[in-house]
């Protein structure tokens, strides 16, 4: 068998001659097998450490040689071979975790010399200079002809661009990469993202650009993309609407969503307490959601909504006077910050929860409620905002929600004075 890895090789002599310890891992390809013709010097299997500098390698053997196998952070992809004669360890990391446990387990096989002839041996000879070279972190496909169709991506990968591909689909291939960090699909006809681009663990980049997308699933917002996604383009594609539950991506700091169909922003965006820049440019937009003055953004561009007049005289009554039961413990539940989840109450009602408005007064409500519009300028909320229109104006209707007759009339006072 044969385990690409990183490769260290010291000998426990060099102390006690006053030399340095071993140098700098380098990138290596571990062989184990039996030297053609029965040779070496020894019978049984042997240890081939091979690297890019020195391809033919240097031969250990193994039976009655291994003084002791270090496999403490073999979870990590590192153990440690320490051999007799010579007085060597080898240094293993950044191993691939299963082959890692295969290798160590031949070795072990292979000292006590039992069961050779079930071990997977490969040839003792040098590998290919490809197989030791510095794994591929970085891949850019800018054509369908360049595509890779019967190889698959390397498994190292942590940058990957597959541009202009003509991708109907994203391919199941890409999500078996889980060191991806950085996901350019741009330029292609992608319909729909597969629940399992979630499973990218360390996914930070995602790009999207110039597709076909009609939505943006709520698996995608409640996967692990959570913690680390923190750039999204989704520009120039057929969203009309972003799912509530899009406010979970909570470390985004670069969204771009221009030249889309949205009819609407997620309502309590202003949880992206992270961002700081957002693009909505060429939308559908008539107003701003309630949480849209949250946000602390540094570059804001508006550009191209068709935004209604605000009309704050003329408020959307939805008050249910007396409130219902619900109405009363929704409120409770969310103004004393009990937690919740699917666990204790059933999925309708706990999307009724993460949908709940917020009044003027700090306090919630879910379907009794005043709503109105009102202007803000978009410097309070942005250090740079985008011309929205050719007089250059920055000002833009935001959604306004009160819990009540009262709290609606306080704000009624304060804007009536505020014209005078």
């Amino acid at each position: 068998m044969r385990l690409p890895c990183e490769v260290s090789v010291s000998s426990r002599l060099l102390p006690s001659a006053g030399l340095t310890g071993p140098g700098r891992p380098v990138r290596a390809v571990l062989s184990l097998g039996k030297p053609p013709g029965g040779g070496g010097g020894g019978g049984g299997v042997w240890l081939l450490v091979s690297t890019a500098r020195h391809r033919p390698g240097a031969k250990y053997q193994l039976r009655e040689n291994v003084e002791q196998v270090f496999a403490k952070f073999v979870e990590e992809g590192k153990a440690t071979v320490r051999l007799k004669e010579p007085a060597v360890d080898v240094r293993l990391s950044k191993a691939n975790v299963s082959q890692l446990r295969t290798f160590l387990s031949a070795v072990k096989l292979a000292h006590r010399g039992t069961g050779e002839e079930n071990l997977p041996l490969s040839a003792l000879i040098p590998p290919k200079a490809s197989e030791v070279e510095k794994p591929k972190s970085k891949m850019t496909i800018l054509s369908k002809k360049d595509y890779p169709l019967t190889q698959n991506f390397p498994y190292t990968l942590e940058h990957l661009q597959a541009s202009y591909c003509k991708l109907a689909r994203v391919d199941m291939r890409m999500l078996c990469l889980k060191s991806l960090r950085k996901l350019d699909l741009s330029h292609n006809r992608i319909k729909k993202l597969p629940a399992t681009v979630g499973d990218l663990a360390y996914l930070q980049e995602l790009n999207l650009q110039d597709n076909q997308l009609e939505s943006f699933s709520v698996a995608l917002c409640n996967s692990s993309l959570r913690k680390s996604l923190q750039s999204l383009d989704l520009s120039q594609n057929k969203i009309a609407v972003l799912p509530a539950q899009f406010c979970q991506l909570r470390e985004l700091t670069h969204l771009k969503l221009d030249d889309n169909n949205l009819l609407r922003l997620p309502f309590q965006i202003g949880q992206l307490s992270q961002l700081r820049s957002l693009s909505v440019a060429r939308n559908k937009l008539p107003f701003l959601p309630s949480g849209f003055g949250k946000l602390s953004l540094e570059f804001l561009d508006l550009f191209g909504n068709p935004f209604q007049q605000p009309m704050p005289l003329v408020p959307d009554m939805q008050l249910k006077i007396p409130l219902t039961l619900l109405e009363y413990s929704a409120r409770t539940v969310i103004n004393s910050r009990i937690p919740y989840d699917s666990h204790i109450l059933p999925f309708h009602l706990c999307d009724d929860l993460d949908m709940a408005k917020t009044c003027q007064c700090g306090h919630a409500c879910l379907s009794s409620f005043i709503q109105t519009t009102v202007t803000v300028n978009l410097h309070s909320v942005s250090h740079t905002v985008v011309l929205m229109d050719s007089r250059g104006g920055t000002e833009a209707p935001i959604l306004r929600y009160f819990c009540s007759l009262t709290c609606y009339s306080q704000f009624l006072d304060r804007h009536l004075q505020s014209i005078r």
